[in-house]
């Protein structure tokens, strides 16, 4: 079935006329009418507008267009509902925006666009990316395909669900603590956080404006260095991107990494680690030693830090973010006597839980006589965990870590427990304060139930393509990443 091959694959096939873009679309459309009933990874999706654009698609290759030219020409691409698509409904899973559609294009959008990709439906999330099971989501939550009565992760569940249940070639989510890499070691596929300016933010709903990333989650390593490359590049739009030129990823992927060095911290072996993952862990560095890495231990001493001082810093970036959602310029309002009234009112509906605990711990942090204390030692804090990273990249090209400390837990498990399902980040989060970039890869499975376990590669600022290259060259010495969930098959 064509949406089960990667985007590579599919490539070949369209270049060949072996197949049509509009078979591609169909395949995809029939998947999400078996399973996504079950899944629920899809918000919405107009299925007439994307065979239309693969009939464009068809007459573009007709007329001699190639993928040389259109590297994702005839590809359906699927949005998590964060990210701004033109006449297409933004909503960033809460209840607040109401019916609210788009009126412009994400530059990441346009960016597709100019490949040549499907622009395809609206992927559940966590409301306002805040989240790590997409439970929070105001329109009912995602499902792990591997076992329908566990979480996806967040806050990209439904772009990692929708990739490892075949209702869509590839997608993309965005990642402020996490959210693309530790949803995509939950569902058994690839997800990459590219360093902070690699992508433009531009018509990205903001949740912290200094951590969050847009990026790829696709079923093998090759397609993400593909969808990277084309989304990557400096946007005027965007004050926060980096004048860096965009190496062609696909190239570096030689399954060589012979001397390459791989950095494991110690304070990432930590006592909560789950038995299985710890395990497969083990089995990656034996694996990396016998594809010819050197594995260093190194030290990123201000690791215990990381999430408290992720949680002071987002949370107060969110508080003045979301401080816009307000009834009056947009988003569904509950009138009041006075505008006081309004606010409350509007907000008090349309906010679910969590992200109303965020915005009055992000308000608290940045209140007179708190600032100093919380908010600035926070950010002081986070420049130690950067230089940590630096420090280390002066002795290893990349660093080997759990994405995880588990694998899905059920729904439902955690939810009464914040600062339990904050810990599920643990690995992630630090990446983001640092802003360098990180890849989580399928790295096995636990036995009962069969579950994923991902492992991710950090890189330095940049780096990308280092990261690329030692994720596929795993993945190619590994059968882990060609499995699907039994519900497929």
């Amino acid at each position: 079935m064509l949406n089960q091959l990667t985007l590579s694959q599919l490539t070949q096939k369209l270049a060949s006329s072996e197949i049509s873009a509009r078979q591609i679309v169909e395949s995809c459309l029939a998947q999400i009418g078996r399973v996504d009933g079950k899944i629920h990874a899809f918000l919405s999706y107009n299925a007439e507008d994307a065979l239309a654009q693969a009939d464009a698609a068809d007459k573009a290759l007709a007329a001699g267009a190639t993928h040389a030219e259109k590297p994702l020409l005839g590809l359906p691409i699927g949005i998590k509902d964060v990210i701004a698509v033109k006449d297409q409904p933004l909503q960033c899973g809460s209840k607040i925006l109401g019916n609210f559609i788009s009126p412009y294009n994400a530059t990441v959008i346009e960016k597709l666009k100019n490949a040549g990709a499907i622009v395809f439906g609206r992927l559940n999330m966590d409301e306002f990316a805040m989240g790590s099971s997409t439970e929070n989501s105001a329109f009912g939550l995602t499902r792990n395909p591997w076992d329908i009565t566990r979480i996806p992760g967040g806050s990209s569940g439904g772009s990692a669900a929708a990739v490892a249940a075949d209702e869509c070639i590839a997608t993309l989510g965005s990642d402020t603590g996490g959210s693309i890499r530790q949803p995509a070691a939950l569902c058994g596929c690839v997800g990459l956080k590219p360093t902070y300016g690699r992508v433009s933010r531009y018509g990205l709903v903001a949740f912290a404006s200094s951590l969050d990333q847009i990026g790829p989650f696709t079923k093998d390593v090759r397609d993400a260095a593909i969808l990277l490359s084309v989304i990557s590049g400096q946007d005027t739009a965007d004050s926060t991107s980096i004048p860096q030129a965009v190496p062609d990823y696909s190239a570096t992927l030689t399954g060589d990494i012979k001397g390459l060095k791989l950095g494991l911290a110690k304070e990432y072996m930590i006592g909560g680690l789950d038995r299985e993952v710890s395990a497969a862990m083990q089995a990656a560095v034996k694996q990396y030693e016998k594809l010819g890495a050197e594995i260093v231990e190194i030290s990123l001493p201000h690791t215990d830090y990381a999430v408290a001082t992720y949680y002071i810093i987002a949370t107060a970036e969110a508080s003045a973010n979301l401080a816009r959602f307000d009834g009056i310029r947009y988003c569904a309002r509950v009138d009041g006597a006075d505008p006081l009234e309004l606010y409350s009112k509007t907000r008090g509906a349309g906010f679910g839980p969590e992200v109303k605990r965020r915005i009055i711990l992000g308000t608290y942090v940045l209140s007179s006589g708190y600032y100093d204390a919380y908010y600035l030692r926070a950010q002081k804090v986070r420049t130690l965990i950067r230089q940590d990273f630096l420090n280390a990249f002066e002795k290893v090209d990349a660093v080997l870590t759990p994405t995880t400390p588990t694998a899905a837990f059920k729904a439902g498990e955690k939810t009464d427990d914040p600062l339990q399902m904050y810990l599920s980040d643990i690995f992630t989060i630090s990446c983001n304060l640092a802003g360098i970039c990180g890849i989580s890869i399928p790295g096995g499975f636990t036995q009962s139930p069969k579950l994923p376990i991902g492992l991710q590669l950090l890189g330095k600022p940049f780096g990308e393509e280092t990261i690329l290259k030692l994720a596929h060259a795993y993945e190619r010495s590994t059968v882990w990443h060609g499995e699907r969930p039994g519900m497929l098959n």
